[in-house]
């Protein structure tokens, strides 16, 4: 479970993220949205620990990310936008090198990395350097380098972008697998269809702020719109 409380952070006199507060629960898949320039990626960077927060607080499975970084870090699997993957390496030598760098046991990591790569369908170019690998290629070598230390909470920041349709039919039907799994999922995305498709709860921030938190069916209830586009748009709108 992922919960975060009055999160602020600033750059300098630049305020990214003013006051966030969200919770994301354990077996759902909660979508984080918001127009470019709202605070997403700051928030799950801080999430991931990358960031130091200014202010607030953000726990994962009860552990505080500023006080217990490392013990989050095994709490969490982490998509990152536009992850980059190691070139010269093997698609499966990617996922080895972080598996080890968790300390994970020599046979347990092999039978994972073995796991992964038939769960995310890789077999085809498990064994092969990365360089000119597409971005569905990719998209699964950095998931399943997220996923290799069995995380209870997966943070996915634009994992469809740049996807083709079959790549990202793909994607969402590894996401619901996860959720069934019982871990929780937090995604930020730009597009509705996926969101519709996937979330139980959503999260639209705006300027910094959490304006709207719920279900699409209560979304649906407080903007009096049925499509998703639109219900968000009015969020927004009342943001700017």
């Amino acid at each position: 479970m992922i919960e975060i409380n009055n999160l602020q952070k600033s750059f300098g006199d630049f305020q990214a993220v003013s006051n966030v507060s969200l919770n994301a629960a354990d077996g759902k898949v909660t979508a984080l949205l918001g127009p470019n320039g709202a605070g997403k990626s700051t928030t799950l960077r801080i999430l991931s620990t990358i960031l130091l927060p200014s202010a607030g607080s953000a726990m994962v499975d009860g552990e505080d990310v500023v006080q217990s970084p490392l013990e989050v870090r095994r709490l969490i699997g982490v998509l990152p936008h536009n992850a980059g993957i190691y070139e010269r390496l093997t698609a499966r030598e990617n996922v080895r090198y972080f598996g080890e760098m968790h300390g994970i046991d020599k046979t347990l990591l092999e039978q994972r990395i073995d796991g992964l790569i038939e769960r995310l369908g890789m077999q085809a170019f498990c064994d092969r350097r990365c360089a000119g690998f597409s971005q569905g290629q990719r998209i699964k070598v950095a998931l399943a380098r997220a996923l290799v230390h069995d995380p209870k909470n997966v943070i996915l920041d634009e994992p469809t972008n740049g996807l083709d349709v079959m790549a990202t039919r793909g994607l969402r039907e590894i996401i619901l697998s996860l959720k069934a799994e019982g871990r929780c999922v937090l995604f930020s995305s730009h597009i509705m269809q996926e969101v519709a498709n996937l979330c139980d709860d959503i999260v639209i921030i705006g300027s910094g702020e959490v304006r709207f938190q719920g279900t699409t069916a209560s979304l649906a209830a407080q903007t009096g719109l049925e499509d998703l586009e639109d219900a968000f748009m009015q969020i927004v709108g009342e943001a700017t």
